[in-house]
């Protein structure tokens, strides 16, 4: 019989248990072994059947036990202490607040904007790599002290439970989510009335949504929520489920993500009195919206500036303080929406009237070749809403140069303004207890826990000393807790499979704790290849039974519930793993989440990773697999293209520039990683010394946690976020009050109606004929036309560098010239400089305009350049071959 209605009966937790509240609704204790430890005492069968989930523990915890644990002394000092220690983490200072002692520069705030947030299972709102980013990312601000504001959507089906048909065909299930189950809370105002936040949508509806809190240590987590009993039926489903339905649910929820979000940080600041953001960070394309809320915002008049400001100077105030980084290596995989769409949405009876709908749609407009004007491009708006962006590797960070190059028409894809910051993991989260006591034997705990957090590699270096048998020991505990996890997971799969008991015997010789084990585990688009070690079944069958060097396979990942491609490659994967020949050695299982990966990269001896290259952007479950002293065995892509070094893991040779035919490709690197695991891997891990360890696979464990360690944190990567984007950042929206922003906003206007008329002449030089002598320098001249710009208002530079058959220049640098003389009376500067020779072969210069201003953060910004009449055709002025 079901129920007509649902709520939730919280428990009454006696006086000195009370505190106990406190430590399950902060999620730091998803990161903290002590609390974990602690909750799990209080009944170690029901922890495991609450999947670990503190809230839900207490919640069935019986009165007696509740009764008993409030006498037990030793239960009451293990609170008071754990209590004591989360209140000196959330306040004391960290290596932020001594980083601000000397750089004042630093943000008061930050805001970081996410669809979708990998905290903890406890929490299912992610379904992939960037839900999990973005929770490492907050876990890492958190353990820094990084004043961050995490910014969400809270999904009342979240993203959705997997399980296996009888023919291995992906299900799907999605569980309604209770938020008064989940470790969250209600903002409300100071009257106690939940607070809500309202867009207006056309035909006068409105979308209202509630603001739940997340805890995360000492960040604040803000999760908008439409289903509130005010909304209409569609309205109400706004939030159901992550990244479902069609193209107006997409779009309502990203505005609900974007404009809604910046209110719930107004709210969320006036409530608390947080300080406010100062730097907006937009995680990906979805909530670009954010910076329209912004432009609004400083168009309302106020007590700080009486008549606010009009459009093109909000935007450069917003865009002075906006971050936003790219995860997508391909245009397919960014959100793009009909204009007429959007454009509905936006205007006098709809959302913002108060901005020009015209000028909201040239935010998003595809104006480079190749682009669909049709189409509303959220990446597009992400990077001109911000003035800094970054992809999420060094490699990924010149694909997206390349692919958005034609934002910055006249640039080479080099100087596009797109940097990059390497992800990284938390470690806390997905370092195994076993791999930190190992480090805490040598270092201690606390400075373990420092290592793991800020990245100190002097503390990494310490694994060094550790002897082989300890290494070896944990990890042969790990490979054997990983055996008995899949055995489990196994058999839960295969009864809802429809298999009895009877059926199941042969599941206790699943893996063997003793054979060489590989992990593969993540989203299944096409790209990533799941099935790319199927290639030759015959071979895999070879290399899982070969009866001196086996290997074993443990596969996970999830397919997106439209494709039907990716389904078949699960189908194809669990077929093979169905044989009673080989399902001892290959094995897959459904629900990929948090809970199974943190068993499973540690379990494992070698991480797979076999993309279509260049399509991996980062790639972090093999990071995360590293700080365990697991092994990597990839393509050269995302970060391991990087950090790639013989003496911790094997490059798989890729065929791209070689193979044009995708199936000719399978074929070729299927191979190599055959052979790789035949005649290099295998052997290394089965060669033992008389004492039965293999040297020379324990020295790869630890040269991948000295070398890698470090590299692969998250505190290193929001390090990296605070020094090169937020700092800057924060100093760019400083400087943007209203006279500035409408100075910038009028100075770009002008200069770029006299753009046309800015002319440059042919360059004069001191060389004589096509040669000229290494370490020699050249004087170069050159007359310029500013038109009504001052030469103040623009910089002169000659580009330098090689030259290829096609006078293109490649490696080039830029050095400014200096204005000598002008104007004449035709309006002319000239501008003189040296151009030292300091590389030989074929060299070639050219010389180029750009605008100038102390405010601009790269000289592309503007996307303007001017060059000589005869470099337009992209040649460069040669000088010598």
């Amino acid at each position: 019989m079901k129920a007509i209605r649902r709520f939730t009966v919280r428990p009454v937790l006696p006086e000195p248990l009370r505190p106990l509240s406190a430590l399950a609704r902060n999620l730091r204790w998803s990161w903290q072994t002590e609390t974990r430890a602690l909750f799990e005492s209080a009944d170690p069968l029901l922890w495991a059947r609450t999947a670990g989930d503190p809230l839900r523990l207490l919640a069935g915890l019986p009165p007696r036990r509740l009764t008993e644990l409030a006498a037990d002394q030793e239960f009451l000092t293990r609170l008071n202490t754990a209590t004591a220690e989360l209140h000196h983490y959330v306040t004391g200072p960290r290596w932020y607040q001594r980083q601000a002692e000397n750089s004042p520069g630093l943000p008061a705030a930050v805001a970081y904007f996410s669809p979708e947030f990998g905290v903890t299972a406890a929490l299912p709102q992610y379904s992939g790599g960037l839900g999990i980013l973005a929770g490492d990312h907050l876990k890492s601000a958190s353990d820094l002290g990084v004043p961050l504001i995490g910014v969400g959507l809270l999904y009342r089906h979240g993203y959705f439970r997997q399980s296996l048909s009888r023919d291995g065909w992906q299900q799907e299930r999605y569980p309604v989510l209770d938020p008064n189950e989940l470790p969250v809370t209600l903002l409300r105002e100071t009257d106690g009335t939940p607070t809500q936040i309202a867009l207006a949508l056309p035909a006068g509806r409105r979308l209202r949504a509630r603001v739940w809190l997340a805890q995360v240590g000492r960040v604040p987590l803000l999760m908008l929520d439409s289903d509130v009993e005010d909304n209409d039926p569609g309205a109400r489903e706004v939030t159901d489920r992550l990244y479902g339905g069609g193209s107006e649910h997409r779009l309502l929820q990203e505005m609900l993500l974007g404009i809604g979000g910046v209110r719930a940080v107004r709210a969320y600041c006036r409530l608390t009195g947080h300080p406010a953001p100062e730097v907006f960070h937009t995680n990906e394309g979805h909530a670009g919206f954010l910076g329209l809320e912004r432009i609004h915002e400083l168009g309302i008049p106020g007590e700080a500036d009486a008549e606010g400001l009009d459009f093109d100077a909000a935007l450069e105030a917003v865009r002075a303080g906006t971050v936003f980084t790219t995860h997508t290596p391909v245009p397919a995989g960014i959100d793009r929406f009909d204009r007429e769409l959007v454009g509905r949405h936006f205007g006098p009876h709809a959302e913002l009237p108060g901005i020009d709908v015209e000028k909201v749609l040239r935010l998003g407009q595809e104006t480079y070749p190749g682009g669909q004007p049709g189409l509303f491009n959220m990446a597009v708006m992400g990077l001109r809403l911000a003035q800094r962006a970054n992809g999420v590797s060094t490699l990924h960070g010149q694909v997206s140069r390349e692919m958005f190059a034609g934002l910055w028409p006249g640039f080479d894809a080099e100087e596009v303004p797109i940097t990059s910051i390497t992800n990284g993991v938390h470690a806390p989260t997905w370092v195994a207890p076993e791999v930190f006591a190992l480090g805490a034997t040598m270092i201690g705990a606390a400075r373990t826990e420092e290592a793991m957090t800020v990245g100190a590699s002097e503390r990494w270096d310490a694994v060094a000393d550790i002897a082989d048998q300890q290494v070896w020991d944990v990890r042969s505990t790990l490979r054997a807790q990983l055996v008995g996890e899949v055995r489990a997971r196994l058999t839960a799969s295969w009864r809802q499979r429809g298999a009895g008991t009877a059926e199941l015997g042969w599941i206790d010789g699943v893996l063997d704790p003793e054979v060489l084990t590989i992990g593969f585990a993540r989203r299944v688009p096409s790209y990533k290849r799941l099935t790319l070690m199927l290639r030759d079944k015959d071979r895999l069958r070879a290399l899982l039974l070969h009866p001196e060097r086996p290997v074993q396979i443990v596969v996970a990942g999830k397919a997106h519930p439209a494709d039907d491609g990716g389904k078949r490659l699960i189908q194809d994967l669990v077929r093979f793993a169905d044989d009673p020949r080989v399902r001892h050695r290959i094995v897959f299982l459904p629900d990929y989440g948090m809970g199974m990966a943190q068993k499973l990269y540690p379990g494992c001896d070698v991480w797979l990773n076999n993309p279509l290259r260049p399509l991996e952007a980062c790639g972090t479950s093999g990071m995360k697999a590293a700080l365990n002293g697991c092994l990597n065995l990839s393509v050269l892509d995302g970060w391991w293209d990087e950090w790639y070094e013989p003496d911790f893991g094997w490059s798989i040779p890729t065929a791209d520039g070689t193979a044009t035919d995708e199936d000719r490709r399978d074929e070729l690197e299927s191979k190599a990683l055959y052979d790789l695991l035949e005649r290099r891997i295998a052997p290394r891990f089965y060669d033992r010394d008389g004492a039965g360890l293999p040297q020379r696979w324990i020295e790869m464990v630890r040269q991948t946690l000295t070398s890698l360690g470090p590299k692969v944190l998250a505190g290193r990567m929001v390090r990296d976020y605070v020094e090169r984007l937020y700092a800057p950042a924060a100093r760019g929206h400083r400087s943007l009050d209203p006279a500035t922003a409408r100075s910038l906003a009028a100075w770009k206007e002008r200069v770029r109606d006299a753009w046309p008329h800015v002319e440059v002449d042919q360059p004069e030089t001191s060389a004589i004929g096509a040669t000229a002598e290494f370490g020699s320098t050249l004087a170069l001249r050159v007359r310029v036309r500013t038109g009504t710009l001052g030469p103040d208002e623009v910089e002169v530079q000659a580009v330098a560098g090689p030259v290829d058959a096609d006078d293109r220049i490649a490696d080039a640098r830029a050095v400014p010239l200096k204005p000598v003389a002008g104007p004449d009376l035709e309006g002319r500067w000239t501008y003189e400089g040296p151009l030292a020779l300091d590389r030989t072969g074929s060299f070639g210069y050219t010389v180029r305009v750009l605008p100038s201003h102390r405010l601009l953060a790269s000289a592309a910004e503007l996307g303007l350049v001017a060059v000589p009449a005869e470099a337009r055709g992209e040649s460069a002025g040669v000088l010598m071959r």
